[in-house]
């Protein structure tokens, strides 16, 4: 299809071409490369996407013509920059359907959201007995801040089970909330699991208790449409270079109610309105949450991504990578010896399996001959293994630009490995 400049300001809608995958893929550079004489089958988006011609020349463009300071400067390249820059908060917000462009605070990832959160509110509302409740899926960034501030705190950490297709079982989920509970942390997608945790259910039992929801949606923000205020989540977080964006630049959502109500989370320039030796007096939201220079390309190329998502109809992404999956599903159950982990009803985008007698990161070695990369390890969710009993899978996670016959490949590799290992 070509690529159509719809305004990113009018919603999500649908492409007003059809989806058609080698047009698609043209908008990729990387994907014509060769891995070892063959052509790249990309396998690992869960850990991040490719990404299209579209945010690299708008990153080139802004370096070579545009570049400036932004917020500070009185000449015109600065505040040309700076309304670039703003610009994309505002598309930001459009995007995932905030109320206000002030709700939107960049960071370098889900990873510093999360310590945004635990550094700011956490400090500030957690107290010596409280409780803070995350699931059995968590990746470590939604894990570990907790832990160390349940440490400093005196609080508890709390765990809801998930059932052997990897669902969070919503019964213990709704036992599990107390008078005790200070906030709940959890993922939207699960990045070692592919599945999607019914966050409206879980948002309301946790609001009618008035406990505060942050939302991990790294593995969301690229397969699904993200509506925060239909979720009625108080904080959501997501990773630009999982959205076909540059890395080390995320986007932090909160309500304004609980921004206003936190802490600054660093502190130094830009953040502050006064400074003298005896106080400081911070500015408004978002920017006490935006200390120091940010950066700024990411934040244009991270336009540029969503634009790109945008034009090409979340719609269309959304059908085609369901059928996908759907397809490479059925295709790699077919292989003699490998089991997939996680079969919610709700899943997207993810394929984690295990092949009877091979260890994982042995699979991923032999499809790397073969010009095929996926992911194998932990995932970064060493829990969740535990819970499965493994200590590591393969997983081959699925894109805008994966195609049936990528996933042919991937099958035809996996019979290698079965064949290699007898």
């Amino acid at each position: 299809m070509e690529i159509v400049n719809k305004s990113v300001s009018q919603g999500l809608q649908p492409a007003t071409q059809p989806f058609e995958m080698r047009s698609i893929r043209r908008h990729f550079p990387i994907l014509a490369k060769e891995i070892r004489g063959r052509p790249l089958v990309y396998l690992d988006n869960a850990a991040s996407t490719q990404k299209p011609r579209q945010v690299i020349d708008a990153m080139s463009s802004f370096y070579e013509d545009d570049y400036a300071n932004i917020h500070r400067g009185v000449y015109l390249l600065s505040q040309a920059a700076t309304e670039a820059f703003e610009q994309v908060r505002r598309n930001v917000q459009h995007f995932i359907n905030a109320k206000e462009a002030r709700e939107i605070v960049f960071v370098r990832g889900t990873t510093e959201a999360t310590n945004l959160v635990a550094s700011t509110y956490a400090r500030k509302f957690v107290g010596k007995g409280d409780e803070i409740l995350i699931s059995a899926m968590e990746h470590h960034s939604n894990i570990v801040p907790w832990q160390m501030i349940c440490e400093e705190k005196d609080a508890t950490l709390r765990v809801t089970p998930i059932n052997d297709s990897g669902e969070i079982i919503l019964e213990a989920f709704e036992k599990a909330l107390s008078p005790k509970t200070r906030l709940v942390a959890i993922t939207h997608v699960s990045n070692a699991l592919g599945t999607v945790n019914p966050l409206a259910e879980i948002v309301q039992m946790a609001h009618q208790q008035h406990i505060p929801v942050l939302v991990d949606g790294a593995q969301a923000a690229s397969h699904l449409e993200v509506d925060v205020q239909a979720l009625d989540c108080d904080f959501y977080a997501f990773s630009g270079h999982k959205l076909y964006g540059p890395t080390g630049i995320g986007v932090f959502y909160g309500k304004s109610g609980w921004l206003e109500a936190m802490p600054p989370y660093q502190s130094g320039g830009e953040m502050i309105n006064s400074v003298s030796f005896e106080q400081s007096k911070f500015k408004e939201i978002p920017y006490k949450f935006e200390a120091g220079t940010p950066d700024i390309t990411g934040v244009i190329g991270l336009g540029a991504a969503i634009d790109f998502v945008r034009k090409v109809g979340l719609q269309n992404l959304v059908s085609h990578e369901q059928a996908l999956l759907s397809y490479a599903t059925r295709e790699i159950s077919k292989v003699p010896g490998v089991r997939i982990i996680g079969q919610a009803k709700q899943k997207v985008s993810v394929l984690s399996f295990v092949v009877d007698g091979v260890h994982a990161h042995d699979v991923g070695t032999i499809l790397d001959q073969e010009g095929i990369a996926i992911r194998a390890g932990h995932h970064c969710a060493q829990p969740l293994m535990e819970r499965f009993g493994l200590s590591a899978t393969a997983r081959a996670s699925l894109a805008m630009y994966n195609t049936r016959k990528e996933v042919d490949s991937l099958v035809e590799g996996l019979h290698k490995v079965t064949e290699i290992f007898g």
